[in-house]
């Protein structure tokens, strides 16, 4: 590689004279097209390393599959949802539907009834007669089409055939991708998808000189496609968009420029480059993404376990819904049960009065205790009281609506609910609630035990109904929401939820429903159930619904899970995941990627920042160290692997939820891809010159362009193992040999921990602890 200083010896090319005509520029153009794909054509060595490693890749993923004939980590959840499908009872999942409505398919095909629930971790298969091999079939057929998609993505970019080796060989050898690919999981879907949304997108690219053609509408629309299925698998799919829109972003910057080599668009041409982009890659991928939730909700018309995520209009659109057939309107003086909406626990009070003081030496009122009990209690039994009494001869039969003030008196301790301008144990900015005599409460506490009940997306003066009236009791002076949640109170409340007042009404965690009526009795004529007719909501409201409950539940996943991780150990692979054991033979799962090619991956992340930081350094000190045509590859196509890479890892930085080692597999694609590339520029190897083919056909040498001669008018797309020395190139296929050696040797030191199997001795298992693996049976 050599270093000149800028402005000085290196000599300017001449400026490319204006092509003749139109024609002679498409003639010349259509000329170049037909070399570059002679050029592609004749590269037998890529379709036989392409058909090699495409099989290596169904062998390593599918070797094995039915082992273990059990339930595995994760499957708990996602075949589930798989026979939930296949038995049309509506779920609940924080995952949008495509890659679960793939696991029912494949269910589906192979005649199953979705008996099975997966319910618990380690059972048997076998005994209860799931076809789990061809469930586990899917992600393993997806898992092994990544390995070849990542090898076109480097031959359509023009890199030579060790680097397209090297960049698919760490994928097609790593353990976390072949131990993720095997199981009933979401994974293989998403980084699939992601791999031929780069594909794709890579191929679009390079149709870039002949816009608005079949082939660069059918690349741009595969693109597209391509991305929805990413996001429409797990919600992360949306770095990929990122990524993928900052290429097209910068093209489009590109496009504006009035000094282009291409020559200058009008503003309408820009327009419809623009237009036909936001078409393809927003448009598109939004309604395959609808289309996606409308299968989900048209399979899903059962009740079922997602019931209690939905509002009760959603879930009158279920047939056999507990909540609608048991739903019962509610009078004033009757006695009701109340319970919050997210924990279940019942509304509840008992004589125990609040001590004096807090741990944090605050000060409470010492009123009487109220609290959220989890089991049914007569403690739990509240009456409900009108604001102003009826008249003595019509106290029966008026129906409370929502909008009303109500009162809720205690049965057992006879006093009144109320909330007042103290400060709760927990929240020194939520209000106290307790309940006072009735003295008090008739007298100068009156106001403060009067609460405002606002039924969840009531229209009007609607019924308040037991189940499906979910609630919000605003307390009416104050105006705070009563509201609870999980951190128990001290023993001095007997370890039972804290009742607070919270003054963020709109927080949905504020909701509550009627549980029962207990004062009813059995025989009567309000029990009797009518037949109910299943109601119509339009797919928009219960599309933008379900978005609310995914996006909320998503965020609370916040908890903590003994084999999280955090992103800064991702690269440097520091720990795994424990996915299955079975102690009577030795055998595990255990979740890791190859130690060696992640290692080598994330070195050479580093090695590509440091090469952009001293080529931008060389160059403000005027020294060009890398040629035109060098740092344009450098930047624009490995730099763009790289974006990728940054794009799917750096945002989990910013996430407060649960991380495991698997969300950083799209970004492990990725830094394969800078692999594959780096190894390639390490040796200085000159990039395809079709930008240059294509200023020379259409800059004035256009007479020639059908000549079969020699000079400009004839200049071809150069093969990639052309365009260097034969010492280059043997250079280039050792450092891939050394590369894969020790790749291949990782990937086969840790395959029992992939495959589970066979069970490791204690000692095996130590020598496999290479940075302080959790690894069972290292005893």
């Amino acid at each position: 590689m050599s270093v000149r200083q800028r402005g000085g010896q290196t000599p300017k090319k001449a400026a490319p004279s204006s092509p003749t005509s139109p024609d002679a520029s498409k003639d010349a153009l259509q000329e170049l097209q037909e070399s570059a794909k002679s050029a592609v054509t004749s590269e037998w060595d890529y379709k036989i390393a392409l058909l090699i490693i495409t099989t290596i890749a169904f062998l390593t993923r599918f070797w094995g599959i039915n082992h273990p004939n059990e339930v595995v980590f994760d499957e708990v959840h996602f075949g589930k949802f798989a026979s939930y499908y296949l038995q049309r009872t509506y779920f609940f999942d924080v995952h949008p539907p495509f890659g679960k409505l793939l696991f029912a398919l494949m269910g589906w095909f192979v005649g199953y009834d979705g008996h099975f629930h997966f319910d618990n971790i380690g059972d048997s298969y076998i005994k209860n007669n799931v076809p789990y091999v061809a469930f586990r079939a899917m992600p393993a057929l997806l898992g092994a089409l990544t390995v070849p998609t990542v090898f076109l993505i480097m031959w359509e970019s023009g890199y030579t055939l060790p680097a397209a080796i090297v960049a698919s060989g760490l994928v097609l050898f790593d353990n976390a991708h072949i131990g993720q690919t095997r199981l009933i999981l979401l994974d293989a879907t998403l980084v699939f998808a992601m791999s031929v949304s780069v594909l794709s997108y890579v191929r679009f690219y390079k149709m870039r000189h002949d816009p608005f053609g079949r082939k660069w509408w059918k690349w741009l629309l595969l693109t597209g496609v391509a991305l929805s299925c990413v996001i429409s698998t797990k919600y992360v799919g949306v770095f990929t968009f990122f990524t993928i829109g900052s290429a097209v972003a910068l093209d489009l910057w590109g496009l504006l420029d009035i000094n282009r080599k291409g020559g200058a668009l009008s503003l309408p041409e820009f327009g419809k480059h623009f237009a036909a982009r936001v078409t393809g890659l927003i448009l598109v991928p939004f309604l395959f993404y609808l289309f996606w939730f409308q299968v989900h909700f048209a399979i899903l018309y059962r009740s079922g376990p997602g019931d209690d995520f939905m509002s009760p209009e959603f879930q009158e659109t279920l047939s056999d819904n507990v909540m609608t057939a048991n739903s019962v309107g509610i009078d004033y003086f009757d006695s009701i049960t109340l319970r919050h909406k997210e924990t279940k626990t019942y509304l509840h009070s008992h004589p125990d009065r609040y001590p004096l003081r807090y741990e944090d030496g605050r000060v409470s009122s010492q009123g009487q205790q109220v609290t959220g009990y989890p089991f049914n209690d007569t403690n739990n039994h509240w009456q409900v009281l009108p604001a102003q009494p009826f008249s003595e001869g019509d106290l029966h039969g008026h129906r409370v609506k929502s909008g009303d003030l109500i009162r809720l008196r205690h049965i057992v301790t006879d006093t009144y609910l109320l909330s007042h301008d103290v400060a709760s144990p927990y929240y020194p900015t939520n209000q106290e609630f307790t309940t006072v005599p009735l003295e008090q409460a008739d007298g100068d506490r009156f106001n403060d035990t009067l609460f405002e009940l606002r039924i969840e997306g009531a229209k009007g003066k609607a019924d308040f109904k037991s189940m499906s009236g979910h609630f919000k009791l605003i307390h009416y002076p104050t105006k705070v929401a009563m509201w609870t949640h999980t951190t128990p109170l001290p023993d001095w409340a007997y370890k039972q939820a804290e009742i607070n007042g919270n003054k963020n009404v709109q927080q949905t965690s504020n909701t509550w429903y009627v549980d029962d009526i207990p004062s009813i009795p059995a025989d009567s004529e309000r029990m009797k159930k009518e037949p109910r007719k299943i109601k119509h909501v339009p797919f928009l409201k219960k599309y933008i619904e379900l978005q609310r409950a995914i996006f909320f539940h998503n965020n609370a996943l916040t908890s903590s899970h003994p084999y999280s991780s955090q992103p800064i150990q991702w690269p440097f692979l520091l720990r795994g995941v424990s996915f299955w054991t079975q102690n009577d033979t030795r055998q595990q799962i255990y979740f890791l990627g190859n130690p060696v090619g992640w290692w080598i991956a994330s070195s050479l992340l580093a090695v590509f920042a440091g090469i952009v930081g001293a080529d931008q350094l060389s160059q403000r000190r005027g020294v060009d160290s890398l040629d035109e045509r060098t740092r344009s590859r450098f930047y624009n196509s490995t730099g763009f692997f790289f974006l990728a890479w940054a794009a799917h890892y750096l945002p989990f930085y910013l996430m407060g939820r649960q991380l495991f080692l698997h969300h950083y597999l799209p970004a492990h694609l990725a830094s394969a891809l800078v692999t594959g590339a780096l190894l390639e520029f390490i040796f200085n190897l000159d990039p395809v010159a079709l930008e240059e083919n294509v200023d020379a056909k259409l800059a004035g040498k256009v007479g020639n362009a059908h000549k079969k001669g020699g000079g400009p008018g004839t200049k071809r797309v150069v093969p990639a193992k052309e365009r260097i020395g034969g010492n280059g190139m043997l250079a280039l296929w050792a450092g891939a040999g050394v590369v894969m050696t020790m790749v291949i040797g990782g990937w086969y030191f840790f395959l029992p921990l992939t495959y589970g199997k066979p069970g490791l001795s204690a000692e095996e298992v130590v020598r496999r602890k290479w940075l302080g693996y959790d690894l069972h049976f290292a005893k």
